[in-house]
């Protein structure tokens, strides 16, 4: 027997995992093709994809991996990062994450795979989870109202800037920045402000602040150096020139320091990321925004509200800009679409866990030793710059920073590197007596010395200024205060799961959102240490592992895609699109062309794409769309010509959101190339081109990736995403800078944006390989195709291609259903959740119509069950049509039915209860039970109330 046959038959199956991925198993496909009318799956593709754009080779990732060796890889990747107890602070620090919230929320798929609440009534578990992460953000704060939640602190304090330009009355061009802010915070400021025309004015707020000269101010507090001032002053004499002042404060800090609302301030911003999330090499990490009353309206981000259902109970929704940037398009004041739902969550469970007694000790113990460690410092003779300091000191060397911190990282620390003479020292949760011992050895490596100083060592209980010492108390409400044993925290956890719709339950079939399978198996490294335990400006030594994966995926990303470059920095979709664009126009200008302002975005886009532009300093300009839903030609040609020395891009979805691939997208990149523009292609559908078309190839100059659509990482109830871009080669000198070093174009606070996540979709694609994902794509295309084909002869599908296929995705009119018998697209949304199914996206693109999306990882009988949800609903309506009841009559306008219908003594309705309750298949023993009846949405917004009020509240306006 040769050496070749003897181990034949040994090696794991490649495949294994793809199987695992993708629903429909062969014969299931086989199937599915025959209801469609295509003889194999490349038959389709070739009814659906372009000829002229299709992708004839492979990739180049390769075969798959088998599970257990790419999680081996995976290891031996994340072992090449060190781990080093982190002293560096700058707005990251290490921090406990209590194992129940670890197992419970981080790593439960009834939390990770829920999507953004917009449909609130299968959403209140994680809503109420957000009321407490804004009830807490709002209370620490001293503020009216918070939301829940920006993406980073750095990013929130561009948001900051723009709110305080939209609401001042001052009319001067100048944004003034504390100096000491995070080098971060300022790098992301200079790029938001400059293509608006604002001027950033950096100095001492006690020297060089001229507050006639600027419409709004940020403070830092404490300082990114560690010292504590009192901003009263200076916040005042801004008032008086009629600007707006914000702070960036630091939660933990503010248990024991004054709030910002007390001190003075407008707005506060800042990130929880030290309420229980690891620092993850920069993310992802909510970042929180609150304002005064008088600005709630002009906030951006989502904001959570409590409303009332029909029976008059109490609910939660989200409320008021929920997404501004479809309303307000190219006059959004912010582009925001993904927020940090996850993380926000585990930062307002780790306070619930806690409650204020908790973090107020937690708050004290780390200030006690920074006190120790300054007054041990000083005992050595050390020259300590911060006389007063919450967690954080800035140390004189005497020019021998260097030598201290070679020391600090041979014992296995790391101090932030200020210059040539100073070091920053910063404590956190998890630091202990022997590491500031540490830290001293570091400045004087004499044992004998250093035992003699700590024996005769005293320190202060608190060095915070005493005017500035919290008076009040905060996070009062109840929910603070009863979960203090894991018993009761365990079982709060559970209840707000249960009452949430997500991905672990059933198909979640949103148009432009692919919400596809998130495997275990791609989740489970995101809390290895070697991952999660890094901080974002740790030496590039340290972070060999990290380095490693991010070439491994800016390379699989180049060979999906067809670009020359790619930038992982964007840590949403928005933001890739923000940082695409500030590309385009910085290559414009690079080349003398700084009249090229106009952006071409067709009728149908995503509303962040006109939000994105204008905030680069694009002017909008809409292109029509024809009666198939593809971009109007004709109108194309005749916008360019109208506009052709200005031309900067044009913004083109691929597949168009309508859901076809447009058979004209050459002909558009070389109008637009012609012109002079660039092609800005956005990647929400690009899981319908993985494997089968390359956007770079086909003529786009840049597109962002949606991580958490296409390549698996989770929703997580609305955040966290990332959105990394994909550039040609002109483009690639344009891409974001390093923000902690002040890089140009920086979008986000970390250099490489929310990367303790990226592991998950590195995992996907190398267990994919070139023909997993292929499979993919091909597999979502076909089972988009069967629902169309299924739900055709109950519902007019509104787009399809040329030989009448329809992408991933596929649209199905209901206006003709309001028309005739007044049964609204809410009304079948709300129904399905009786049927157990989370509804589809509604009125996106068009105004009364469902966008469904099934992805690849739905197997036929989930397909199939949606399908008999849809058919038996429109029966229901057809009872409307031949005037058995009225559509107020009937189970569409009462829907959701809840476990109060089921028993209520006094139903009166038209049709039969189980009807109601239990429609169509479902099955009693799985039912899911929505916790509330529908939701009364102007009634939420007509009464406000955005922070966890008191039950008596609650009983007040529910009889209002």
């Amino acid at each position: 027997m040769t050496s070749t046959s003897l181990w034949q038959g040994t090696q794991p199956a490649a495949d294994a995992f793809c199987a695992r991925h993708v629903g429909p198993g062969a014969r299931d496909v086989a199937a599915m093709l025959e209801v469609v009318g295509a003889g194999s799956l490349d038959e389709l593709m070739e009814q659906t994809v372009p000829s002229s754009i299709r992708l004839r080779g492979e990739m180049g990732l390769g075969a798959g991996l088998s599970e257990p060796e790419a999680l081996a890889r995976l290891r031996t990747i994340a072992g090449r990062n060190r781990v080093m107890t982190s002293l560096i602070g700058q707005g990251y620090y290490n921090t406990v994450l209590p194992g129940v919230i670890q197992r419970n929320v981080l790593e439960n798929p009834a939390w990770y795979t829920a999507y953004t609440p917009y449909q609130p009534e299968i959403s209140q578990g994680r809503l109420e989870a957000l009321l407490n992460f804004q009830t807490m953000v709002r209370d620490l704060t001293g503020l009216d109202v918070a939301n829940a939640s920006l993406l980073d602190e750095a990013t929130a304090a561009a948001e900051a800037m723009a709110l305080a330009r939209r609401v001042a009355k001052s009319k001067a061009d100048g944004f003034f920045v504390d100096a000491d802010c995070h080098p971060q915070t300022l790098a992301v400021l200079r790029t938001r402000a400059e293509p608006m025309g604002w001027r950033i004015v950096v100095g001492d707020p006690e020297r060089d602040l001229d507050p006639g000269a600027v419409f709004g101010a940020l403070l830092q507090y404490p300082g990114s150096s560690g010292l504590v001032r009192d901003p009263r002053a200076w916040i005042e004499k801004l008032h008086a020139a009629q600007a707006v002042v914000a702070m960036a404060a630091d939660p933990l800090a503010l248990t024991v320091l004054e709030s910002p609302g007390v001190l003075g301030a407008d707005i506060a911003v800042g990130s929880m990321q030290r309420y229980g999330m690891p620092m993850g090499a920069g993310g992802p990490h909510a970042a929180y925004m609150a304002v005064r009353d008088a600005y709630k309206r002009n906030m951006p981000g989502r904001l959570v509200g409590v409303s009332v259902d029909s029976r008059g109970e109490p609910a939660y929704r989200l409320a008021l800009q929920t997404r501004e940037q479809h309303i307000r398009r190219e006059k959004a004041t912010s582009n925001i679409c993904t927020a940090q739902v996850l993380p926000a969550v585990i930062s307002a469970m780790y306070a619930v866990y806690h409650g204020p007694d908790g973090l107020t000790a937690i708050a004290r113990r780390v200030h006690r030793l920074t006190a120790i460690l300054a007054a041990g410092l000083r005992a050595l003779s050390v020259r300590v710059e911060t006389d007063a300091f919450f967690d954080t000191i800035t140390v004189a060397t005497g020019g021998t920073a260097v030598l201290v911190r070679a020391r600090a990282e041979d014992a296995g620390m790391n101090l932030r590197a200020i210059d040539e003479d100073r070091v920053g020292i910063s404590l956190d949760e998890t630091t202990t007596p022997e590491i500031v011992r540490a830290v001293w050895r570091c400045f004087c490596p004499d044992a004998q010395r250093l035992a003699a100083m700590e024996q005769t060592l005293s320190a202060p209980d608190s060095l915070l200024p005493q005017g500035l010492l919290r008076q009040g108390g905060f996070m009062t409400h109840p929910v603070f205060h009863a979960h203090r044993s894991e018993t009761d925290m365990l079982r709060y956890l559970r209840r707000l799961s249960d009452r949430d719709l997500a991905l672990d339950r059933t198909m979640i079939p949103l148009g432009s959102c692919t919400m596809k399978l998130n495997a275990t198996v791609e989740m489970m490294p995101i809390t290895w240490p070697g991952f999660c335990d890094i901080h974002p400006f740790a030496p590039e030594a340290q972070q060999q592992g990290y380095a490693e994966l991010f070439r491994d995926l800016e390379r699989m990303l180049k060979d999906i895609s067809g670009y020359d470059a790619v930038s992982l920095q964007p840590n949403s979709g928005a933001q890739g699109e923000y940082a695409g664009l500030l590309a385009i126009r910085a290559y414009h200008r690079s080349r003398g062309d700084e009249g090229r302002d106009i952006c071409l975005i067709p009728a149908s886009a995503h509303g962040t794409n006109p939000a994105s532009a204008q905030m680069v300093g694009m002017r909008v300009v809409v292109v029509a769309c024809d009666d198939q839903g593809n971009v109007d030609i004709a109108d194309l040609k005749a916008k360019i010509a109208q506009n052709a020395d200005r031309l900067a891009a044009i913004m083109i979805t691929y597949p168009s959101t309508h859901g076809v691939f447009e058979e004209s997208v050459v002909e558009i990149c070389d109008l637009v190339h012609a012109a002079g523009g660039q092609v800005y292609l956005d990647g929400a559908n690009m899981n319908a081109q993985v494997g089968l078309s390359r956007p770079g190839a086909y003529g786009a100059d840049v597109s962002h990736f949606n991580l958490h659509k296409t390549f698996c990482i989770p929703h997580g109830g609305g955040g966290p995403g990332m959105g990394p871009i994909g550039v040609g080669a002109h483009l690639a000198p344009f891409l974001p800078g390093a923000p902690q070093d002040g890089g140009a174009n920086a979008v986000s606070a970390a250099p490489f944006g929310s990367a303790a996540v990226l592991p998950i979709s590195w995992t996907y694609m190398m267990l994919m390989g070139d023909a997993g994902l292929r499979r993919a794509t091909e597999v979502a295309i076909l089972n988009s195709n069967y629902i169309a084909t299924r739900l055709a002869g109950h519902y007019p599908v509104l787009y399809r291609g040329t030989n009448g296929r329809v992408a991933h995705e596929c649209i199905v009119d209901l206006r003709p259903i309001r028309d005739t018998v007044g049964v609204t697209v809410d009304d079948i949304a709300k129904r399905l959740i009786d049927h157990g199914f989370h509804a589809p996206t509604v009125s996106f693109p068009v105004a009364g119509t469902f966008m469904i999306e099934p992805t690849e990882s739905e197997g036929r009988v989930e397909l199939d069950r949606f399908c008999d949800a849809m058919i038996a609903i429109r029966d229901e309506i057809r009872e409307i049509e031949q005037g058995r009841m009225t559509a107020e009559q009937s189970p569409l306008r009462h829907a959701p039915h809840t476990v109060r219908d089921l028993t209520d003594p006094d139903w009166d309705r038209a049709y039969d209860r189980r009807l109601g309750c239990l429609p169509g298949d479902v099955v009693p023993e799985s039912k899911y039970w929505s916790p509330v009846n529908r939701l009364d949405n102007a009634y939420g917004d007509r009464n406000l109330v955005c922070s966890c009020p008191d039950i008596s509240v609650y009983a007040e306006e529910g009889a209002a």
